[in-house]
């Protein structure tokens, strides 16, 4: 990702966080979940939750739109979720934004449709039959005028559109095709997404970064609903190969930064 991070220049993430700051404290649409052999994987869902957290203490209200992979995930935490039918269309899309009138929309590690047309994984599977086509409404968003930021660590997730003819180039990867105003590439998405969170506490001059005891639980509880580690493609605490603590202590270093 040294490559994705360099081009997105210096500040990537605090310009994010400035941008979301600034605009009115209403409902933010983040959406998350990447199917990996069977279920939904890790990475996403604790960023994801990470980041509802802190736009909550902040005076927003997020709202998680996401598939059935991720079915009952985000309740017990109290925010709410919204489950996108496989056949979403262009009106839903237009139907979603006008029912909740979002003032930002997120994402956290989703599959984004890509140059060849499909939604794919890593290693080039089309995994369309299992992601709800997100993408379409990011892409309604965005012609709308909405705030989007993508949070990504491969290149074929909703967002990195914004750098796909250095992701064609440089990355073996075909590349998503949606963009985003503000995009964030990390080794991890939920790494990503918690540096987000630090830059927002930073940025705001609020305590709202939640602990990495409180997301270590969260991702705990993932692991026991079914969500699996995309290293090993079994539920455990680790995040795409790394221990579960290796994340808690980003977690830990950024409260430090900050």
């Amino acid at each position: 990702m040294d490559i994705l991070s360099e081009a997105l220049g210096p500040g990537y993430i605090t310009k994010a966080a400035e941008a979301l700051l600034s605009e009115e404290k209403g409902t933010v649409l983040i959406t998350t979940g990447f199917y990996v052999g069977g279920a939904a994987e890790t990475d996403g869902p604790p960023g994801a939750w990470c980041v509802a957290k802190t736009l909550g203490a902040l005076g927003f209200t997020p709202v998680i739109v996401t598939d059935a992979l991720c079915s009952g995930i985000f309740e017990g935490s109290g925010i709410p979720a919204v489950y996108a039918d496989m056949d979403l269309g262009e009106e839903d899309c237009l139907k979603l934004l006008e029912d909740l009138k979002p003032s930002c929309l997120i994402s956290v590690e989703r599959c984004g449709l890509n140059a060849k047309g499909f939604y794919g994984n890593a290693s080039g599977q089309d995994i369309g039959r299992w992601t709800a086509p997100l993408s379409k409404l990011f892409e309604a968003a965005s012609r709308r005028g909405y705030l989007t930021i993508g949070i990504g660590d491969g290149g074929n997730e909703i967002g990195m559109g914004s750098l796909r003819d250095l992701i064609e180039e440089k990355l073996d990867i075909i590349p998503c095709t949606t963009a985003c105003d503000h995009l964030i590439a990390a080794t991890t998405s939920n790494w990503g997404a918690y540096a987000l969170c630090a830059a927002l506490e930073k940025a705001s001059g609020t305590a709202c970064f939640p602990s990495a005891e409180d997301t270590a639980f969260f991702l705990a509880e993932t692991v026991t609903k079914g969500l699996v580690n995309a290293g090993t493609k079994t539920p455990e605490f680790a995040v795409d190969g790394f221990p579960g603590k290796v994340g808690m202590q980003v977690i830990e270093d950024l409260h430090s930064l900050i």
